[in-house]
């Protein structure tokens, strides 16, 4: 899968096994250097030793090394170790075996919504909205029966988002937001999932919430390269997204804004094993992320991976330290 995740995407994953498979992860500048038979002087962690977790895809993995470089930078020894997905890693980080994650917001929420109260949860008692506080207060309650804290969400969200070509934007007023599609009234073929039609993030809330007139679906997927190219070359006006895909811009794509907030905020937020948390050390160190990365951050560290071919620990330092969020 590309780095983006919408809710759609990221709540659907099925567990591949009934085994926890954690491989470890490209840990970045954490191995000591060794001279003769000793190691190289290292300085104790403030609360010991730290692993990081979380999913095996590229904007999971940039998050993981940066967790990793901010709780080293407070003096703590951290390990990663990712997992194919969060039925694999979510009963590691539940045991202790695991101690802190990156997750979305909206899709944790509804993860643990449907374990306690069962698959139907999801689309009788939601408990997610578009409001990133509000849905990390409502998961708080549920996420502490599992032995899991929810810190505090950053205003980075990877959610659906559609884009248009910037040649269409152009000929259109340069339209920026769903709203300003929805008000020209024009005809619109729109490049998806197969399940778009089904679901309420998709053509069912783009038609209620923006009187959008969609008059045909390309089932060409979420995000892929394939549905990028019929918005580029006019197949069609409208495509889905990742709002973190970080190759739009290159492509010639404008993300429109949600201006309306149509979709749940799935907002990158740190959970932790409760027996960590009780370090009010590795909250306040997260935490210190929340209010710095955004949307556009997280996009451009993507691309940096993805297009440029940066490893994901390089990519991740250069952020932090140019954020003034760890020291040189």
């Amino acid at each position: 899968m590309s780095s983006a995740r919408s809710f759609m995407v990221k709540f659907v994953v099925k567990a591949t096994g009934l085994g926890l498979v954690l491989g470890l992860g490209a840990c970045g500048g954490g191995e000591q250097a060794l001279e003769g038979d000793q190691a190289a002087p290292t300085t104790p962690g403030a609360g010991g030793d730290i692993t990081v977790g979380g999913a095996n895809f590229t904007e999971m993995l940039i998050m993981q090394e940066m967790y990793k470089l901010l709780l080293e930078d407070a003096g703590y020894t951290v390990e990663i170790q990712s997992a194919d997905n969060r039925e694999l890693y979510a009963p590691a980080l539940e045991s202790g075996e695991i101690d802190v994650v990156p997750e979305y917001a909206a899709t944790m929420a509804e993860y643990l919504n449907t374990r306690k109260n069962g698959p139907d949860a999801t689309a009788t008692a939601p408990i997610a909205t578009s409001d990133p506080q509000e849905t990390v207060e409502a998961m708080r309650p549920l996420a502490e029966e599992y032995g899991l804290n929810v810190l505090e969400p950053a205003e980075a969200a990877d959610q659906n988002g559609f884009v248009v070509s910037n040649e269409f934007a152009a000929a259109n007023g340069g339209i920026a937001t769903l709203s300003e599609l929805g008000a020209l009234g024009q005809p619109i073929v729109l490049a998806a999932g197969e399940e778009c039609p089904e679901r309420p993030f998709c053509e069912p809330g783009l038609e209620s919430t923006y009187g959008l007139n969609i008059t045909e679906i390309l089932p060409l997927g979420f995000g892929t390269p394939q549905t990028k190219e019929a918005v580029r070359n006019g197949e069609a006006q409208l495509g889905l997204v990742g709002t973190t895909d970080g190759t739009l811009e290159a492509l010639g794509l404008v993300l429109l804004e949600d201006d309306k907030n149509l979709q749940l905020a799935d907002n990158l937020v740190p959970v932790v094993n409760a027996e960590t948390a009780g370090d009010q050390a590795i909250a306040d160190t997260l935490n210190a992320l929340a209010p710095v990365l955004t949307t556009g951050d997280l996009a451009e560290l993507n691309a940096q991976v993805d297009a440029q071919r940066q490893r994901e620990a390089d990519v991740a330092r250069a952020y932090l330290e140019g954020k003034g969020l760890i020291g040189d």
